[in-house]
C-alpha cells in the first residue's frame, strides 16, 4: 500500500467487561457469553482502566500527533484515559482525539455472543464453511470477514495520508486491527498472516508500532509491547 504516513501505532483497548465474560464462558464450557450491552457499549473493567492509565504514561514519553479511536466505548475510553494521563504529565497530542467507525471491531453477525462451543453446536455448517474458506475470507451471515476489516482500514489510511503527510498516528482499536495493519502496511501474505495469528497473542493495552524505512516500506518495530503494564496490579 502507498501511504504518506511515517509512523503508525496501535494501542489495543484495555480489558473490557466483555473480555472477562468471554473468558469465563469459554472456561465454563457454556454456549453463550453473558454480556448485557451491545458490543459498541461494552465498558472497560477496573483492570482495563488501570491499563489505559499505564498506556497514558507510555504515550507521554512517545506522543503521537493524532489519536484515532474505534467508536466502541472500550476503545474511546481507553484513548481518553490515556490522553488525560499524558496531558497531566504536560504532554499534549496536537491533533487530539477523533473517533472513526472504520476502526470498529469486526462484526460477527449471527455468531455474536457465542463461544467456540456455541458456534459448533448451533451453527455447525458455518463452522465447516469457515474451516474451508479460512478466517481471512470467511464472512458469517450478517457479519464481516477479515478482508472486510482490511478494506475499511485501507480507506482510513488513505484519508489520513492525504490529510497530513508524515503524520505520526496512533490507533486505539481492537485485536483484529493489528493483523489488518500487518497485511496492509507490511504486505504479509494471507497464509503467513493466519499462521502468525494462530501463534500470536494481542494483550489488552499492548502497543504495536510500524515505522517507514529508508526503502519506503513499513516494518514493525514494536510487537504487542506490554512493558508499560509491568507494574499494573491484576486485581
Amino acid at each position: 500500500m502507498t501511504t504518506r504516513l511515517d509512523w503508525v501505532g496501535l494501542l489495543r483497548h484495555g480489558q473490557s467487561t466483555g473480555n472477562v465474560a468471554r473468558e469465563a464462558a469459554e472456561a465454563a464450557g457454556r454456549e453463550v457469553i453473558d454480556i448485557a450491552e451491545r458490543d459498541a457499549d461494552v465498558p472497560l473493567s477496573e483492570l482495563g482502566l488501570r491499563q489505559a492509565q499505564a498506556a497514558g504514561e507510555r504515550l507521554a514519553g512517545e506522543p503521537p500527533q493524532l489519536v484515532v479511536a474505534s467508536p466502541y466505548r472500550r476503545a474511546v475510553d481507553t484513548a481518553r484515559v490515556a490522553l488525560d494521563v499524558a496531558a497531566a504529565r504536560g504532554v499534549e497530542v496536537p491533533g487530539g482525539l477523533r473517533a472513526d467507525e472504520r476502526l470498529r471491531d469486526r462484526e460477527l453477525g449471527v455468531l455474536d455472543l457465542l463461544t467456540s462451543r456455541g458456534v459448533a453446536e448451533r451453527w455447525p455448517d458455518e463452522l465447516r464453511r469457515k474451516q474451508r474458506l479460512g478466517k481471512f475470507y470467511y464472512r458469517p451471515p450478517g457479519g464481516e470477514s477479515w478482508a472486510d476489516v482490511v478494506l475499511r482500514l485501507r480507506s482510513l489510511l488513505a484519508d489520513l495520508s492525504a490529510e497530513t503527510p508524515g503524520l505520526r498516528v496512533l490507533f486505539v482499536a481492537h485485536e483484529v486491527t493489528v493483523f489488518a495493519l500487518r497485511y496492509v502496511l507490511e504486505g504479509v501474505p494471507e497464509p503467513d498472516l493466519l499462521a502468525a495469528a494462530a501463534r500470536t497473542d494481542i494483550p489488552n493495552a499492548s502497543i504495536s508500532v510500524w515505522e517507514r524505512g529508508q526503502d519506503g516500506g513499513f516494518r514493525m518495530t514494536a510487537a504487542q509491547d506490554v512493558g508499560h503494564l509491568v507494574d499494573v496490579p491484576l486485581v
